[in-house]
């Protein structure tokens, strides 16, 4: 799995004899570091948290919901807060609602984390169903937090503008052609996603 350096790095040696321009971009910047984040409830809780903020802002919010309701990685204690400390924690009313679905399916045995579909399709719609969590957010939990190998985020605006790039386009593609340009580089498209987000950090404003 990606969590792994040495599973990552020959993933993405996979990736360089597919395709010249993963071995260009992997010569110029190097391997890029494993993202790892712990499976279940605080993870996905925190893909809420962090919905249209930037990181400082979701980490700041975090720590108030955390602080005021004692524990903010237990969902029967959110479960347990009053709307009104959750809203002083930072979270827009949309957001508690969310945040309460996600609990109540948590709480309630009805989402299980640590049993999620094996099939990548599966579980990205077994996902979906929880309130506030569309495909993109699922498809960076099952690559983050469960490390899967081929999950390919292609509404992420860095992947559109990374593969837009290499493929010459002056614009930046769509999610529709990002997603089918990827179909080359099954079954290494996590490590794929991983090498977009790292040369973009790495060579924003450096002519290629």
């Amino acid at each position: 799995m990606l969590k792994s350096v040495d599973y990552l790095h020959a993933s993405i040696d996979s990736l360089a004899r597919l395709d010249p321009r993963f071995a260009d971009s992997l010569a110029r910047v190097g391997y890029p570091p494993p993202r790892d984040r712990a499976r279940g409830y605080e993870t996905l809780l925190r893909t809420i948290v962090g919905q249209q903020v930037s990181v400082a802002a979701a980490a700041a919010v975090w720590n108030k919901l955390d602080a005021r309701i004692g524990d903010a990685t237990d969902p029967a204690r959110l479960l347990a807060a009053p709307d009104e400390a959750l809203r002083a924690s930072g979270l827009s009313r949309q957001k508690v609602s969310y945040a309460r679905s996600l609990a109540g399916l948590v709480t309630s045995g009805a989402l299980d984390l640590f049993d999620l579909p094996e099939d990548d399709e599966a579980a990205i719609a077994r996902l979906v169903e929880i309130r506030g969590i569309g495909r993109w957010s699922a498809e960076i939990y099952l690559l983050f937090a469960e490390g899967r190998p081929d999950i390919w985020p292609a509404g992420d605006l860095v992947i559109q503008i990374e593969v837009g790039r290499m493929l010459g386009h002056p614009e930046r593609p769509s999610e529709k052609l990002v997603r089918a340009a990827a179909d080359a580089w099954r079954p290494h498209r996590g490590a794929a996603a991983l090498m977009s987000w790292f040369h973009y950090n790495n060579t924003k404003g450096i002519p290629l």
